[in-house]
């Protein structure tokens, strides 16, 4: 049935008007006739309102074109180029797009897009030698891989000879890149031999025309390999375009450098006259100075540019989901940044996704949907921090409600109509293959009672079925988190739901555990529990819920572990994420972060800025610090940078908790309420505290200098700041406002603190899990003030004119929370917050030793402060911080994530 509904689906679909928007009577009267030919009578009137909604679901979908920066003396070649080109193997892409269900708005965004970024490739008609060098910013699983697909159909079309796709450093993650090459553009499954008829192996486009088949020298099992590859084959003897899908490998690399340059170069000046494209995914991967094998990445940023010098004519695409790409933070200087040939000096294109992304602004910015859960037991059975020895003894309670939430999320699938359709759940919480293993047995083991227990019992009455425990437990989570669906139409259907489910490890050492294709009919239905194969690069299909526990140290790159990103069509009310506090923490500011700098990217574009102001922009942001600072560990070398506070936000999420600190500090408080008093500032009360207005910025320096801050809270460190607003000091940032948080009541009586000469109630505040006797971290999330606290000291028409704003750049009527940034383009002044906390001991640092309760200052107030930064019209807006090996050591410990040893055979 599903087969026949997916053929009723896309005629229906080729047979709906192309230009204007079809209104449901229209979509289920072009099914009704249809339903009309014999092919199709086996469709009831179930089914075929099924095919209605889902047609509706996706003509009602749209997409936008992302912004781009290019250099102003490229001259556009493609619009003149057209009238000569064949769009043999894009239309035939464009075909195969309608078949995988790709909404209409969306296919022609893509059509759009993707003529931007070839056309922003040189002609490869023109005479050599000549290069390009660009970037392509996306999101996590949103369609980076589609997108690239499109180019290479059309970079092919146009006249480029070789392809070379540069995938993931794993296997599996190549080889899925490589099917899905054979599916958008050989048309061929690579990996059978090529023997038999025509269509033997016929796969993807090649079902809408198989001519024109390119050449290949890899496939989906095996990467390349010279000895496997016709020596006698050359690139100019081939009358179709070639490509190559290979690991970010340096035996690879250097295999097929070799093998190019040998059978294709051409005498005398040994270079390959054939125009190429080469595109790196994950281009933000396995760049220069990032992993603990620092000579071997650099191997690899060698080999890419060595490959690349080895073509009279090419260009380079860089695939990256963020911003923070190692290619703008890593070399040690700008100079050198500029001079890297990777450096995408030619353009930079920001894709958006389509309308029914659910990516990290809708569930960490917008919390819709609400999707994420805490993980707070695993201390003792899975903590964070294990070695391979580690024993599964048993789960936590955490882990077996993400579990039983993903049978009864199969199960309203079912009840949905959703048959034959991929479901599965991620466990990404451990970097080690061997207790991966362990801990997929005990899964199994565990999901196999409930198994049992659903087919003995699952099909009893409500009553008596309940009087199973497991059962019970089940009904449990689905009064927690799916009771809009009855329960009898779920209990009807648990057995079907549960027995289909494997549990699978994904790592190097696995094969073949995810394959989707082999259950095209039935649908594929698996727990993966993995790590590093996880967290980046591969697509787990009808991902429903992820149960993710890994170090919050890997912050930069937590975008990209992110594989609960992307389209759910149908059922993302069913899905849920697992994961520490903490982590969700560096989510919504990694989240807000890069929104930050895809918001400048569209700036920069209206202004007709250039790659390489970009370049400098997101190298001067201040979270590059902590980046850097984590990639150059292990250096031995003190690092300096030069970070921008203009635009930004920073505060004391981590503060000393000496005595000595915690009286200074609080004394330092007293004292700037006391200097603002003799000013006779205006203030008033807002709902988050007394606001002072035109604060000199004297009384501010003063604070900041006397303020005894952690090294661990490295943007607040109190020099660099000062000497930022000192330097502004005359101008821009000569008055302030200066915020002293309160709550707006105190019921209990016990928060109400008169220090500073006028009332304050104070805010609770937890310690964190990893609070010691010196160092007190705010908190879990990273996060001392409360959301919407920059909005303060903003005018209210200027603060809804920004609101309106976003809401327009975003397409939606509302949302619950709009983020803080975009009220510091339009704040007056800079906004110093002052915070007197009443600190809480964290319950499950104390049961793990740590001394919470220990530490002076838990039962006084305790200062923290921040600053919201407005945007700034001075040009040199960096300061120097200097941070040395010791801070890098204590504070970011190990680079200890490249948990598998990635397969370096060729």
């Amino acid at each position: 049935m599903n087969g026949l509904m997916k053929q009723l689906e896309d005629m229906a679909s080729m047979g709906l008007p192309p230009t204007v928007l079809p209104t449901p009577v229209a979509i289920r009267g072009i099914i009704s006739q249809l339903r009309g030919l014999p092919m199709f009578t086996a469709i009831d009137d179930q089914h075929a309102e099924m095919v209605a909604r889902v047609l509706e679901e996706r003509l009602g979908i749209t997409m936008t074109i992302g912004a781009q920066l290019v250099t102003p003396d490229f001259e556009p070649w493609l619009p003149a180029a057209k009238a000569t080109i064949d769009p043999f193997y894009w239309e035939r892409y464009q075909k195969y797009l309608v078949h995988k269900s790709f909404a209409r708005d969306v296919i022609a965004k893509t059509d759009e897009v993707t003529d931007r970024i070839v056309g922003l490739l040189e002609n490869p008609s023109k005479a050599g030698p000549w290069k390009r060098r660009g970037m392509v910013v996306g999101h996590v699983q949103s369609g980076k891989t589609a997108n690239y697909t499109g180019v290479i159909c059309k970079a092919a079309d146009a006249g480029y000879r070789l392809i070379i796709v540069i995938a993931g450093i794993h296997n599996n993650l190549r080889n899925q890149t490589q099917i899905r090459i054979d599916e958008g553009f050989i048309g061929w499954d690579t990996a059978k031999k090529l023997k038999g008829s025509m269509h033997d192996g016929v796969i993807g486009v090649g079902r809408f025309d198989a001519r024109n088949r390119p050449g290949f020298f890899t496939n989906s099992i095996k990467d390349f390999s010279r000895s496997a590859t016709d020596p006698g084959i050359r690139l100019d003897d081939l009358r179709v375009p070639a490509i190559l899908v290979i690991k970010k490998n340096t035996s690879t690399l250097k295999n097929v450098i070799e093998w190019l340059k040998e059978h294709n170069a051409k005498r005398g000046t040994k270079s390959i006259s054939a125009p190429m494209l080469l595109i790196d995914d994950e281009a933000d991967n396995a760049s220069i100075n990032t992993a603990s094998d620092k000579g071997a990445i650099s191997r690899i940023n060698s080999q890419i540019r060595e490959l690349l010098g080895a073509f009279e004519r090419s260009c380079y695409v860089g695939y990256t989901a963020t911003p923070f790409a190692n290619i703008f933070i890593d070399p040690e200087t700008t100079d050198e940044m500029l001079g890297e040939d990777l450096f995408p000096s030619d353009f930079i294109i920001s894709l958006d996704p389509p309308s029914n992304y659910v990516g990290a602004t809708r569930i960490f910015a917008h919390r819709q949907p609400d999707i994420v859960r805490h993980i707070e037991d695993n201390e003792d059975l899975l903590p964070l921090v294990h070695n391979k020895e580690h024993r599964i003894g048993t789960l936590p309670d955490s882990l077996m409600e993400a579990i039983r939430s993903f049978i009864i999320g199969r199960a309203i699938r079912l009840v949905r109509g959703q048959h034959g359709q991929h479901c599965s759940m991620l466990v990404n919480a451990s970097r080690f293959t061997e207790v991966q293993e362990r801990l997929r047995n005990e899964i199994d083991a565990r999901l196999n009672e409930i198994k049992r227990n659903v087919r003995i019992d699952g099909g009893l009455p409500f009553e008596e079925a309940l009087e199973n425990p497991y059962i019970a437990e089940l009904y449990e989570t689905w009064q927690e988190e799916f009771s809009d669906t009855p329960w009898p139409e779920i209990q009807a259907v648990l057995n079907e739901a549960a027995a289909p489910i494997r549990v699978v490890t994904v790592n190097s050492r696995s094969s073949g555990a995810l394959d989707y294709d082999g259950h095209a009919r039935s649908g594929l239905s698996v727990i993966a529990v993995g790590g590093y194969s996880l967290s980046r690069g591969l697509t787990l299909e009808g991902l429903m819920v992820s149960y993710f526990l890994r170090n919050s140290k890997m912050y930069d790159t937590l975008m990209q572990m992110g594989r609960w990103f992307g389209y759910r069509g149908g059922y993302d009310d069913l899905c849920r994420l697992w994961l520490p506090e903490e982590a969700d923490g560096w989510y919504e500011h990694i989240t807000e972060a890069i929104e930050e700098l895809r918001g400048e990217l569209r700036a920069m574009e209206k202004a007709n800025a250039t790659p390489r102001e970009f370049g400098l922009r997101v190298r001067s942001h201040p979270d590059t610090l902590i980046v850097t600072a984590r990639n150059k560990m292990g250096s031995g070398k003190k690092l300096v940078k030069r970070v921008g506070l203009a635009n930004n936000f920073i505060e004391t999420t981590i503060l000393r908790a000496d005595e000595a600190s915690l009286s200074g500090n609080l004394e330092a408080a007293k004292a700037l309420a006391r200097a603002i008093d003799t000013t006779n500032a205006p203030h008033e009360s807002t709902r988050q505290g007394r606001l002072f207005l035109d604060v000199p910025v004297e009384h501010v320096l003063t604070f900041i200098r006397r303020f005894s801050n952690h090294d661990g809270s490295l943007l607040t460190l109190g020099d660099p700041v000062a000497r930022y607003i000192a330097d502004r000091a005359g101008g821009e940032l000569a008055n302030w406002q200066v915020l002293f948080a309160s709550l707006s009541s105190d019921k209990g009586g016990s928060l109400t603190c008169s220090d500073l000469g006028f009332p304050v109630i104070r805010q609770e505040r937890r310690a964190g899990v990893r609070t010691t006797a010196s160092a007190i971290h705010v908190g879990e999330k990273q996060r001392v003030a409360s959301r919407g606290v920059e909005r303060i000291g903003v005018p209210e028409d200027a603060a809804r004119a920004a609101e309106a704003g976003y809401l327009a750049q975003e397409g939606k009527a509302s949302i619950a929370n709009f983020p803080d940034l975009i009220y510091r383009a339009v704040r007056p002044n800079p906004l110093l917050i002052v915070h007197l906390l009443k600190l809480k001991a964290n319950t499950e640092a104390e049961k793990e030793g740590q001394r919470t309760g220990s530490f002076a200052g838990l039962d006084r107030p305790v200062v923290a402060w921040g600053i919201s930064f407005p945007t700034t019209g001075t040009p040199e807006n960096t300061v120097e911080y200097i941070v040395n090996t010791t801070w890098m050591r204590e504070n970011l410990g190990e680079d200890d994530e490249d948990d598998e040893p990635s397969d370096d055979t060729a």
